[in-house]
C-alpha cells in the first residue's frame, strides 16, 4: 500500500490562557509541496528505512495488534523545521496498517494510539481533509484524551501561492528545541486572557471573513498580525518575535512583496502568502539571496495550498 499525504504550515494558536475551558486551537494550511510518500508490505518482521518509523509501529502495537510490517519512506517531509514531519508519518502509518490488515480504525482512533495531533490537530486534519483550517483546542480537562473538533475548513484558491524559507543556518539549534517541545508545553506560561482575546477576535472577526470573501490583502494582514502578536508571547523561548536573528530579518524580506509572512510552529520554516506566479517568482529569488548573502542558505520554493489530504496511491 502507497499512500502520500501533505505537510502543513502553522500559523499559531489563539488561546494558551484557559480561562474560557478550552486550550490552543490551530490556524493553519495543508500544503501540496512537500509531501510525504510511504509504503507498507507485509513482512516477517518490522522493518523500515527511518527510525522514528519503527517508533511509531512499537508505539500503535500498544493499542493495537497487528502481524509485522516493512514501512518503506520514499519522500520525506524535511524533520524538525516546523511543517509536521512526525504527525504526518504516524497518521499514515496508522491508516496504511490499518488498511492492511483490516483493522477499520478511524483517523481518530489512530491519532489517540500514536498520541499525535491530539493538543494541536492542524496536522491531524492537514491529512484528514486537507485546506485552510481552524480547528477548535481541547477542554481543559481533556488533554490528549480527544482530537479537538474541526471549526473551520476553506479550499484554497489556485493563485494563493505560498513561498516557503526552510534556511539551513539554524536548523541544528532548532532540531534541539524542538526535541523539548514537550516539557516545554508542560511548563509554558499561561497566556494573559486579554491576548487570548485579542488573537480570538482576530481569527473571527477578520482571518475567517476575509478568507471566505476571497479578500486576500486583508487576510494576509490578519495573518501576520496574529502570528506576530504570538512571537512576542513565545519571545522567552525564542531569540526574539521569531525564532532567530536570521528568521528576524527573513520575514522583513517576505513583507516587502507579500500579504504576509509568518513563522511557522518554532522555525525555522517561514512563507509568505501572494496572488500569482510572478509576484512568487519575485519573492522566492529575493529570499534565495537574502538566505545566501546571510547564512549557509537554505530551501526555498513556491507551493499551492492542498485541498485533498491524504491520498491512497495503491493498494
Amino acid at each position: 500500500m502507497r499512500i502520500r499525504a501533505p505537510a502543513h504550515l502553522h500559523t499559531g494558536n489563539p488561546d494558551l490562557s484557559g480561562d474560557m475551558g478550552r486550550l490552543y486551537g490551530t490556524v493553519g494550511f495543508a500544503i501540496e509541496t512537500p509531501s510525504l510518500e510511504l509504503e507498507i508490505k507485509k513482512s516477517d518482521r518490522d522493518r523500515s528505512n527511518d527510525e522514528d518509523a519503527l517508533r511509531f509501529l512499537r508505539r500503535f502495537r500498544e493499542s493495537y495488534d497487528f502481524p509485522p510490517v516493512e514501512v518503506v519512506v520514499h519522500r520525506y517531509i524535511p524533520k524538525w523545521v516546523g511543517v509536521g514531519f512526525h504527525t504526518t508519518l504516524a497518521l499514515t502509518i496508522g491508516v496504511g496498517v490499518s488498511r492492511l490488515y483490516g483493522l477499520e480504525l478511524s483517523l481518530e482512533d489512530i491519532a489517540l494510539a500514536m498520541r499525535r495531533g491530539l493538543i494541536t490537530a492542524l496536522g491531524f486534519y492537514a491529512v484528514k481533509v486537507g485546506g485552510f483550517i481552524y480547528e477548535g483546542g481541547f477542554p481543559v480537562d481533556k488533554r490528549e484524551k480527544a482530537v479537538p473538533p474541526l471549526i473551520f475548513r476553506g479550499e484554497m484558491p489556485e493563485d494563493w501561492l505560498l513561498v516557503v524559507a526552510i534556511p539551513e543556518t539554524p536548523r541544528k539549534a532548532l532540531a534541539e528545541v524542538r526535541k523539548r517541545e514537550d516539557e516545554i508545553l508542560g511548563n509554558l506560561k499561561k497566556m494573559p486572557p486579554e491576548l487570548a482575546d485579542r488573537l480570538s477576535r482576530i481569527v473571527l472577526m477578520k482571518i475567517l471573513p476575509s478568507f471566505v470573501e476571497r479578500n486576500i490583502k486583508t487576510f494576509g494582514e490578519g495573518l501576520y498580525q496574529f502570528n506576530h502578536l504570538l512571537g512576542e508571547f513565545w519571545s522567552d523561548y525564542q531569540e526574539n518575535v521569531y525564532c532567530c536573528d536570521l528568521v528576524n530579518e527573513g520575514i522583513k524580506v517576505m513583507l516587502e512583496k507579500a500579504h504576509c509572512a509568518c513563522q511557522t510552529s518554532w522555525g525555522p520554516t517561514f512563507y509568505g502568502l501572494v496572488d500569482g506566479i510572478e509576484q512568487a517568482e519575485a519573492l522566492r529569488a529575493e529570499v534565495e539571496a537574502f538566505l545566501r548573502e546571510n547564512g549557509d542558505g537554505g530551501e526555498v520554493f513556491i507551493t499551492k495550498g492542498d485541498n485533498r489530504g491524504m491520498v491512497v496511491l495503491d493498494g
